[in-house]
């Protein structure tokens, strides 16, 4: 790989990484499942005017902005607005990698092979290790909110894979018209329209830069190097730096937001990580290792 393609996906996964952070300032200033709506319409305008649509079903396109925007991120946002650790958040996310081989599993049907059966049980055993440390319901929730925000990834994986090949990022700019109007109308149910107006009115440079942040870095250039990247190399090469992304994710919050996790939620992440380790490469080394 030239080294400018490596500075590129070094910089979608420092991109995905700190988007953590920003998501961590914009919930503490507009209230969680509006700040996502907000974060969609950022990605879809003025993106959607010079982008041609996708071809696919108008159903694909729902369930994937109902699956990733309402689901996914709707719960992300109020995970981390709950007290979820950003940087914690960002290697928790990781387990949809499971969620999605499971959900291949029954829904397509693709085969799961030992090193992803492995590398579930020592992950979800990580997440066991850090519920320990979260045993009162008020701490408690924000992770399981997380682990849920996970499965809803896999599930739009899911979405993409029955989609076929596909323009993955007019089919990202377009997904993102979904969210808005059904997170706005949670919002103003669940969250109060006093909070919200109060939030608008407050908001400062650090929100609206939050806004632009998810909205254009972390999904339309973070997605769109990422499938060009993708259509330029093999998946093997490139999935694995999504590794790096929680690496970053949890560098970031440690300096912006000085984040400090417990012994035990560093036991249970290192327990994660190595769980993804084991699904990412336990095939590779295995191959490596039968050839020699």
């Amino acid at each position: 790989m030239p080294l400018r393609d490596l500075l590129l996906v070094l910089l979608v996964v420092a991109t995905w990484g700190i988007n953590f952070v920003f998501i961590r300032w914009g919930v503490e200033e507009v209230p969680p499942l509006f700040m996502t709506g907000l974060r969609y319409v950022a990605a879809a305008l003025p993106a959607v005017f010079f982008v041609r649509r996708p071809n696919v079903p108008l159903g694909t396109l729902l369930a994937y902005g109902f699956a990733i925007g309402v689901a996914q991120f709707g719960l992300l946002f109020m995970a981390i607005s709950l007290g979820m650790p950003s940087g914690l958040a960002s290697l928790v996310m990781q387990l949809q990698a499971f969620f999605t081989f499971a959900l291949a599993f029954v829904f397509l049907g693709e085969r799961i092979n030992r090193f992803q059966l492995l590398g579930a049980i020592i992950a979800f055993g990580g997440i066991a290790v850090i519920a320990l440390e979260r045993l009162e319901f008020h701490v408690l929730l924000p992770l399981l909110m997380c682990v849920a925000s996970a499965f809803f990834w896999g599930l739009s994986n899911i979405v993409i894979k029955k989609a076929g090949r596909i323009d993955m990022f007019s089919f990202v700019v377009w997904s993102s018209l979904v969210p808005p109007l059904p997170l706005f109308a949670l919002s103003f149910m669940i969250e109060g329209f006093g909070a919200v107006a109060e939030g608008l009115t407050g908001i400062t440079g650090l929100g609206v830069a939050s806004i632009a942040f998810n909205g254009y870095a972390a999904t339309l250039v973070g997605f769109g190097l990422w499938s060009a990247l993708l259509s330029r190399y093999p998946a093997s090469t490139i999935a694995p730096f999504s590794l790096l992304v929680p690496v970053a994710g949890m560098i970031s919050a440690a300096v912006l937001l000085g984040e400090i996790i417990t012994g035990l939620e560093a036991w249970g992440s290192a327990l994660v990580f190595a769980g993804l380790m084991v699904n990412v490469f336990g095939p590779r080394l295995l191959a490596r290792a039968r050839g020699a």
